[in-house]
């Protein structure tokens, strides 16, 4: 892996990219985790304004620490960085007292719109100033098994490492000089208010999902872990592919028009 080619290619990206739009810069959402570290840091080098935002939702307070550390640290050594923070948990607690009451809760709807608030605070940024959304999907969440929320994290206007695997993110967050913390903490969406790992949710590590994504072998030669890995992941791409795929348009014949 040519990483510092990598590194290159995606900034230059980035930057032709903002160019064609005619957008002033970026506005990216800061987890705490390794995919945002390194994107907003592609971000960074870029040289063109961007504005980190930290919008915990009853989010574990580790999580916030890292972000915040996180976005100090891209400040120190970036002077096109500014950041912002957006307590949103009276605005989904708000949501909550306007639903209906039931007996069931509907607890991954109501994780989704977590999501959903922050997509819809970044996108009030980025059109504020003239500039985009950056997406911090990596590819086995995008394309392998649709590990996102449709309109949430998923919403975005650009996705710079959603062509690289999650091991492969790792290496550029070591180059690029991610915080230690970020780079050894248990992936996590943060959507949950504990500290459930990806792996918890998934039922497995991203460098099997990775193994799986791209198994080309006899599968009937499996040991049994990775029987169950290759289960896991078809079964997660099967009910996922309506978030991976266009959004389904109804052709009117023109003989009806």
């Amino acid at each position: 892996m040519r990483t510092t080619s990598i590194i290159d290619h995606i900034i230059n990206w980035l930057k032709e990219y903002s160019e064609l739009s005619k957008s002033k810069g970026f506005v990216i959402g800061i987890s705490g985790g390794i995919d945002s570290a390194v994107t907003s840091t592609l971000v960074a080098k870029t040289g063109l304004p961007l504005i980190c935002i930290e919008l915990p939702i009853h989010q574990q307070k580790s999580q916030v620490e890292r972000g915040l550390k996180h976005i100090k640290w891209l400040k120190d050594n970036f002077t096109n960085v500014s950041s912002s923070e957006l307590n949103l948990t009276p605005v989904f607690e708000k949501f909550i007292s306007q639903l209906p009451t039931t007996e069931d809760k509907h607890e991954l709807a109501l994780v989704n719109t977590r999501a959903r608030l922050r997509m819809t605070t970044l996108y009030y940024f980025a059109q504020a100033n003239n500039s985009l959304v950056v997406g911090t999907g990596n590819k086995v969440e995008d394309f392998g098994i649709g590990f996102f929320t449709k309109y949430g994290d998923g919403g975005v206007d650009i996705s710079p490492i959603a062509d690289l695997l999650k091991t492969e993110i790792y290496t550029l967050g070591k180059a690029l000089g991610v915080i230690e913390e970020i780079l050894v903490a248990e992936p996590t969406d943060g959507l949950w208010g504990d500290e459930k790992t990806d792996e918890e949710q998934i039922g497995a590590t991203y460098p099997e999902l990775e193994w799986a994504m791209n198994l080309n072998s006899n599968k009937s030669d499996l040991s049994e872990r990775e029987a169950k890995i290759l289960s896991i992941y078809t079964k997660l791409n099967k009910a996922n592919q309506h978030k991976m795929k266009p959004i389904p348009v109804c052709k009117i014949p023109n003989n009806l028009k």
